[in-house]
């Protein structure tokens, strides 16, 4: 007698009832591992051959084998995940903290001189702390259970402030936007630049596939100075082919004369790049007079200023694995990505025309 009709046999013998809550966990149960079971056992009582339920579930055939055999020996009693029973699991939550704190920090933290975390790594300082040691695989398992990714640091420098000067002057920029009148604008601005050889990041890829990105070879560069509003989100910007106080001045004029002409006084908040303090930027202070207020953020605190999201976006969506071969075309590609952030103050995807 084959394996089906042996399968068939003792599904005649199961009780209806059972029959029953067999096909509903098929179904329903939280467990995927219980559902695979029961479907196999579904589809041999069907009289379907153990090779076509492997291609129809994505399972081996030998998995298929296993759940039959499992199901002869115990009944419905044999679909259960028996590892329940191997006693407590060594991953236990005093394990996972030690896991998360170390992977919050460093391997030098706890004297070994590597400065990266590797599993193996991991394991052993685990192991260290808990006196639990566990496999590769199942370390593995746990990381991604915990979502935890291998990703690139973000290189910083610190704040020569003192922590209470740098949150004194931060409080300072908050409260004025909380109480910003109607006739007055604050706007982040920044400076960012624009490269015809492209930043190379990230994307998605066939298995066994690397995309290529064809450079241009020869660099050529833009630079865009910009102005985002803190209420609204929209952008004012102007171009030029050099960084220097001149684009500052550029930008700092279009805001008086065009973009906020309105604007009763216009806040600036900006960081302490040189170009933003010259003696150029201070005769033109002259004027502007009273209507435009500088507001300088502490010193490498480039993540308080709002704009820097703003260019990242910008990197992301048109510069980076960029395939244009000449900067009129990439500066016509930026142009296009930020035209909608001036006037909805929003993120759009732009399509090619």
């Amino acid at each position: 007698m084959s394996m089906v009709q042996d399968v068939q046999g003792a599904w005649k013998g199961v009780c209806r009832k059972m029959q029953r809550w067999l096909v509903s966990e098929s179904m329903r149960s939280s467990d995927a591992g219980l559902r695979i079971r029961c479907k196999i056992i579904r589809n041999l009582v069907r009289g379907e051959s153990p090779t076509r339920i492997a291609n129809i579930l994505a399972v081996s055939r030998s998995h298929v084998y296993e759940t039959a055999h499992d199901f002869l020996a115990r009944g419905v009693e044999g679909l259960f995940d028996r590892r329940a029973d191997n006693g407590e699991p060594k991953v236990h939550e005093a394990y996972i903290a030690t896991v998360l704190e170390a992977v919050a920090g460093s391997p030098q933290q706890h004297g070994y001189q590597r400065p990266t975390w590797t599993q193996e790594l991991l394991i052993l300082v685990a192991q260290q702390r808990t006196g639990v040691k566990i496999s590769v695989s199942t370390m593995s398992r746990l990381l991604a259970e915990l979502k935890i990714r291998r990703g690139r640091p973000k290189p910083t420098v610190a704040c020569p402030w003192s922590k209470q000067a740098k949150t004194r002057r931060l409080n300072q920029i908050r409260r004025l936007e909380e109480n910003l009148p109607t006739d007055e604008v604050l706007l982040y601005l920044d400076e960012v630049d624009i490269h015809l050889n492209p930043k190379i990041g990230d994307d998605y890829m066939l298995r066994g596939q690397q995309k290529t990105v064809l450079t241009p070879g020869k660099n050529e560069k833009r630079y865009l100075a910009g102005a985002l509003n803190a209420r609204t989100g929209r952008l004012a910007w102007v171009e030029g082919e050099r960084k220097t106080s001149a684009l500052f001045i550029a930008l700092v004029d279009h805001l008086v004369g065009k973009a906020y002409a309105r604007a009763k006084t216009i806040h600036l908040v900006l960081d302490n790049f040189r170009i933003h303090s010259s003696r150029a930027v201070e005769a033109a202070r002259q004027r502007w007079g009273e209507r435009v207020q500088f507001h300088f953020l502490p010193p490498y605190c480039p993540d308080h200023n709002r704009i820097e999201r703003l260019w990242k976006d910008l990197h992301d969506n048109v510069t980076r694995n960029h395939t244009c071969q000449e900067m009129l075309d990439l500066m016509q590609n930026v142009n296009d990505y930020l035209e909608p952030r001036r006037r909805t103050g929003k993120h759009s995807y732009t399509q090619a025309l």
